[in-house]
């Protein structure tokens, strides 16, 4: 049974539980790519306003930290999630992260305004086909801990290439082994940068047996999967992603693939006690663990949009 969402003007403890603090701003990042300054301004603007209860951090590579303290003035200390933006090649990507690492260390002494909470890095591609992501994980980690950054949240990504689905289980084991949570992408400037549904599912999936905390970045631009006919690609949502996150622990691979796929935003409801998924109840307390300790804030480059989206599908009310 669908059941109808909810049309009430007061806001559902169940949609505060679900997407409190779910966006981490990146408005540096295509296809917004907005000069610092403007960035800047729209994340203080947000911050400021009726949703900034789901606002989360703001993105910026780490070569770009010294520009922001120029841009911040005197607005309010920031929270920031720091990409660090190491070399791509997979032979100079240790030192390269290396330096960088030691530049956020530096930085986060020097600049009391800004609170560094997280890192994401993309770790590069492997040298051969006899090698894992378990040793690259470790290494990343111990660089980490010689930065003296290693109270701070960590999330890698690594290659969808040919050999994704076979290294997932082993990454996110070796990802939680070294205590480091995972970040997948759902979009990209081209239709192959948008993995399947098939992928999201494995990938959430393969997260919660691990128990690690994971971040989605990119193509998460609406809150329900939908065809992108100018595109010519299907859009995942960041509404299935949470309903998944929430529900991985307790139903079949088969199942997560369908709530990733899920396209009727009338399939998903909220109220006082939970949020459902069709005939699947996650209980406020279930939801608000699995948005703590799994699916942890997706990156967008606008932080209007998915506000609009959810207003428009009522699950906000306005103003909320």
């Amino acid at each position: 049974m669908v059941r109808p969402m909810s049309t009430s003007a007061v806001l559902a403890p169940s949609v505060r539980a679900a997407f409190g603090a779910l966006v981490d701003y990146a408005g540096l990042f295509p296809p917004a790519k907005l000069a610092m300054p403007d960035a800047v301004a729209e994340y203080d603007a947000a911050r400021r306003g009726p949703y900034a209860w789901m606002l989360g951090r703001f993105i910026v590579p780490a070569s770009r930290l010294a520009e922001l303290t120029g841009a911040i003035g005197g607005l309010e200390p920031f929270a920031l999630s720091v990409i660090v933006d190491a070399d791509a090649d997979a032979r100079r990507w240790f030192g390269s992260a290396q330096r960088c690492l030691g530049e956020v260390a530096a930085y986060r002494l020097s600049e009391p305004r800004i609170r560094i909470e997280a890192l994401e890095a993309a770790l590069p591609p492997l040298l051969s086909q006899r090698e894992t992501y378990d040793a690259t994980l470790g290494q990343f980690a111990g660089l980490v801990s010689r930065a003296g950054l290693r109270d701070l949240e960590i999330y890698t990504e690594w290659p969808r290439d040919e050999r994704w689905h076979e290294l997932l289980p082993s990454t996110m084991t070796a990802a939680a082994r070294s205590r480091i949570g995972a970040k997948i992408r759902c979009g990209g400037l081209t239709p192959d940068a948008y993995p399947s549904v098939a992928d999201v599912a494995a990938f959430v999936d393969a997260a919660a047996t691990e128990h690690v905390a994971f971040k989605a970045t990119a193509g998460l631009h609406h809150p329900v999967r939908h065809h992108n006919a100018q595109a010519g690609v299907y859009m995942h949502g960041f509404l299935n992603l949470v309903a998944a996150a929430a529900l991985a622990h307790r139903v079949s691979r088969e199942t997560l693939e369908q709530i990733v796929a899920e396209e009727d935003p009338a399939a998903f409801a909220f109220d006082d006690e939970s949020m459902t998924w069709r005939d699947d109840r996650v209980a406020l307390d279930e939801l608000t663990a699995a948005r703590g300790d799994d699916f942890v804030a997706y990156g967008s480059c606008s932080f209007s949009e998915p506000v609009d989206d959810l207003t428009a599908l009522t699950i906000l009310p306005r103003g909320a």
